[in-house]
């Protein structure tokens, strides 16, 4: 009724629009917020994946420059850049358009998605170890950290070595060293009376009769016997035989002089390097160096 710019004529306006449910704020924020959603889930699957690769290939994330302008700013992004050119055209689009709070591509999301994939990593070997009895293996490096394995039997009655978890401990205590394994293990739900074996070196704070990490468990389960480490007892006894004898502790001596004196200077590598294909290309000469050995000798030099 009336004209077009007539109340009438506005009210009818509105109605349709107000009948129009595709039209409506709400829905319209939905839809983009679900597109937002899907894109954004999107790029973190990208992420993922890169994480996955590298931590399954045991390779470095980041690199020395990681600035727009390297032209090799680390194995991740150099990953995702790939998985990038792989794309279809509209997922292109998707991964180079992220905004800045929407890229999953900072030092922190990295960190996330490793600790989530060590934590599902952890979670199979608990599943492997099941209701086993088992024993732990730890060693502590320089920096203050510490390397938990578990060694057990699994179903199918095979002995199994899982690396559990590197643990950064504040001082190298065996009171210190046994409260960061017991939480460890209550993080899995392993109890400490299922233990039936310590491997340790020969370390006071470890192997200590009385105050040592092993007779603290000890104290707990009177099942987990202790046993020298194997690899360090091994070392040991090379040390002691290699000092018994003076020409072998001599030579190994001065080869320790000799290799530290060349990897200190990378122009005495390349002079020694010099050295050594001089040498070879001699005795090919002379006919002493055999022709199937010239190979291999090139690629330990390469």
């Amino acid at each position: 009724m009336g004209s077009i710019g007539s109340s009438h004529h506005e009210a009818m306006e509105k109605w349709h629009l107000l009948r129009n449910l595709a039209t409506q704020i709400e829905r319209v924020f939905v839809k983009r917020t679900a597109k937002e959603v899907e894109h954004n889930r999107f790029r973190l699957k990208a992420t993922i994946k890169g994480v996955r690769l590298l931590a399954n290939q045991g390779q470095a994330f980041r690199g020395h420059d990681e600035s727009e302008s390297s032209l090799n700013d680390g194995n991740f992004k150099q990953v995702r850049k790939s998985y990038e050119r792989m794309a279809s055209d509209d997922d292109r689009v998707i991964l180079q358009n992220s905004p800045r709070n929407a890229k999953y591509i900072s030092l922190s999301i990295q960190k996330q998605l490793l600790n989530i994939l060590g934590n599902r990593v952890r979670q199979m070997i608990r599943e492997e170890v099941d209701d086993a009895k088992f024993c732990i293996l730890v060693n502590v490096a320089d920096k203050e950290q510490m390397f938990i394995i578990l060694r057990f039997v699994d179903r199918h009655s095979f002995i199994q070595e899982r690396f559990l978890k590197i643990v950064s401990v504040s001082d190298t205590t065996s009171l210190t060293l046994k409260l960061e394994i017991v939480k460890v293990l209550s993080m899995f739900n392993l109890q400490v009376e299922n233990m039936r074996g310590q491997g340790y070196d020969r370390a006071s704070n470890m192997s200590g009769i009385w105050n040592g990490l092993h007779a603290l468990f000890l104290e707990d389960c009177p099942y987990a016997y202790y046993l020298h480490c194997f690899a360090h007892r091994l070392q040991l006894a090379l040390n002691g035989a290699a000092k018994g004898v003076h020409d072998t502790y001599r030579f190994f001596s001065t080869l320790l002089l000799v290799v530290n004196f060349m990897d200190s200077s990378a122009k005495r590598k390349g002079a020694l390097k010099a050295a050594r294909e001089d040498e070879i290309l001699n005795l090919i000469a002379l006919g002493n160096l055999q022709t199937d050995i010239i190979f291999l000798i090139i690629l330990a030099l390469c």
